[in-house]
């Protein structure tokens, strides 16, 4: 049996986010709104008919797997990159720290803001539909967030740490890293996470937080081919 984090998208979709998803038994995709992430059961005829009718001309769609990814002819690849997927080999303590604090509806453009200046991933205004998010403000700015993103079963992923390039080298990433994880774990979740391969840097951050590697990811983003 594959491990449900070979496709962490498929595996968040049908358990604890199904109620975020769009689609059916082979092909789901997050609503538009909230993420692009999109995933198929298997790589068989019925889930890429089935991925096939969840395209929509001009938007884009991103896969996140362990599995080389398959499409259907109807969709082609505009950009690929390899990740690595990483998962904690220990639980993290929890800690209070003075600086930080949960983030709330009222936040969301400021976090967009943050996330269009730092690129930590695809980040929407619905982004806290996945999960609670934390952040630092000095001088009445956000200058740092980190949240959660997919879960599944026993696990949930940390994922939007964003720090202001005003800011970085401070040691905020890490602390909002190592205080969400504590979040995480507090409730008997593992942490699991995912960079870029190019992203050397933060990979041995994670390394000597306490993560491990588990498997190389394959991304892509894909839209509906033009004629």
């Amino acid at each position: 049996m594959a491990d449900p984090l070979d496709r962490p998208i498929w595996a968040a979709l049908t358990t604890r986010q199904a109620a975020l998803a769009q689609g059916d038994a082979n092909a789901r995709r997050y609503r538009p709104e909230i993420s692009p992430f999109t995933a198929t059961r298997d790589d068989g005829q019925a889930s890429l008919a089935a991925l096939a009718t969840l395209a929509e001309p001009g938007r884009t769609m991103l896969f996140l797997q362990a599995d080389p990814i398959v499409l259907p002819s109807l969709l082609i690849e505009r950009q690929t990159a390899k990740a690595v997927q990483m998962v904690a080999g220990e639980p993290f303590a929890v800690f209070e720290d003075p600086r930080i604090e949960r983030l709330g509806l009222k936040d969301a453009e400021a976090m967009l803001a943050l996330a269009d200046l730092t690129k930590p991933g695809p980040f929407t205004l619905k982004a806290q539909s996945f999960g609670a998010f934390w952040g630092i403000r000095q001088e009445g700015r956000l200058v740092a967030m980190a949240g959660e993103r997919l879960k599944l079963p026993g696990l949930t992923e940390l994922s939007g740490l964003a720090t202001h390039p005003d800011r970085q080298g401070g040691g905020l990433g890490k602390l909002l890293l190592t205080y969400v994880a504590g979040q995480i774990s507090a409730r008997g979740e593992t942490v699991f996470l995912h960079a870029y391969g190019w992203n050397e840097k933060a990979i041995l951050l994670y390394e000597r937080l306490g993560f491990r590697l588990r498997s190389a990811m394959n991304v892509a983003f894909v839209e509906v081919r033009t004629p």
